[in-house]
């Protein structure tokens, strides 16, 4: 490009000699006159020269600025959130034992089944309980119909006192006995203490069930909630109603719940107190101790974001960013101290340094020196 401009002007300066060549005159006066056309004209043509050489010096310089390219601050809303892992729990999941030993005699569900609270599950043989039953019925009767008697004559002053106390005592205490005996077998019986689902059933029909021993799983999943600890130095941040942020990977599943509750005990063992998130399971596809991915939200504060990648730290550990300072036409970058609050997910909030009106330098920002010139691309 310079030397097409240097061409240029030596052909018009060629071109000009030539001209005044061919109309040289021979008189001295003209001859002086045409001197002093054709110095003129020298003069003109290299202030022209000039002019193109700083025009040429200017564009020569700018190919060398470094090339950049610019980004504005935002205004928004920043969020930062704490990462951990939580354990679906249910509070009714719970292996049903029956309260006496006993062969199971008839298992009246199945794995999978919908029950309802109240509802006979497993009947355990209950055949020498029912004829104690009987034998205490026929007692019963028959002490029942002495005391009765008994209480007649004694309302009409016949018989001793001694005999009727001892029909009374003897009716009520076999009342007694065939209650406890009824207990007994009501608790033969063992039944669902909610509605649920039978999630397994442990032993077969024959087998001899006790106390020690689970007979069925009952799970109930309309009301379940995440549990997750939290190491103590977040002990200020989290509350009861802040935000959390559930992702079950395994199900691919994702909802928006809040802390329920938070413990008021450090595990001294791991440094973290207990946190309870309820969450929405109508369609039970969420079962207990499935692992899930908890955000809860710590803070929340209106400012200027950018990202934290254009964030630089020089030697006296301050973070700063480059930004462009305009004049006379040419772009200059600046180095510009920043505070920063937050970061999270590869954005920064700024506190101090930065006005949304700024243009940070993004590429070559890691190129680029204090006050240096340079050139500004889309």
């Amino acid at each position: 490009m310079k030397k097409s401009i240097i061409y240029i002007f030596l052909f018009l300066v060629f071109f000009s000699c030539k001209k005044e060549e061919n109309q040289i005159s021979n008189s001295l006066k003209e001859l002086r006159e045409q001197k002093t056309s054709v110095i003129n004209q020298i003069d003109s043509l290299n202030n022209i020269l000039r002019k193109i050489e700083l025009n040429i010096s200017k564009i020569d310089s700018k190919s060398n600025y470094q090339v950049v390219s610019v980004t504005s601050p935002e205004q928004g809303i920043f969020k930062h959130y704490i990462e951990i892992q939580g354990v679906v729990k249910a509070d009714k999941n719970i292996e049903i034992r029956p309260e006496i030993g006993g062969t199971i005699k008839n298992i009246l569900v199945k794995e999978g089944q919908r029950v309802k609270r109240g509802q006979v599950l497993i009947q355990l043989d209950d055949s020498s309980i029912q004829d104690n039953i009987a034998e205490l019925n026929t007692q019963l009767n028959l002490a029942k119909t002495t005391f009765e008697r008994q209480q007649r004559l004694w309302d009409q002053k016949i018989g001793s006192e001694m005999q009727y106390l001892q029909a009374k005592t003897q009716f009520e205490s076999l009342k007694k006995s065939k209650n406890t005996i009824a207990n007994q077998a009501a608790k033969m019986k063992i039944k669902a203490p909610f509605s649920g689902i039978i999630d397994e059933i442990f032993p077969k029909k024959g087998e001899l069930a006790s106390p020690q021993l689970s007979v069925i799983r009952l799970v109930n999943l309309d009301k379940i909630y995440l549990e997750a600890d939290v190491t103590e130095t977040f002990l200020p941040y989290i509350k009861k109603g802040n935000e959390a942020l559930i992702n079950f990977t395994s199900i691919h599943t994702e909802m928006k719940s809040e802390i329920a509750q938070v413990g008021n005990v450090i595990n001294p063992n791991n440094r973290s107190f207990k946190t309870k998130i309820n969450i929405n399971n109508k369609n039970n596809l969420i079962k207990p101790n499935l692992l899930a991915d908890i955000k809860i939200k710590d803070f929340e504060e209106n400012g200027i974001i950018i990202p934290s990648s254009l964030i630089q730290k020089d030697k006296d550990g301050n973070n700063f960013v480059y930004v462009i300072n305009k004049n006379d036409g040419d772009f200059k970058a600046l180095k510009r101290i920043i505070k920063v609050s937050k970061e999270y997910k590869q954005q920064s909030l700024i506190i101090d340094g930065l006005k949304v009106s700024d243009s940070l330098i993004n590429k070559g920002a890691r190129i680029v020196k204090d006050g240096e010139l340079v050139k500004i691309i889309n």
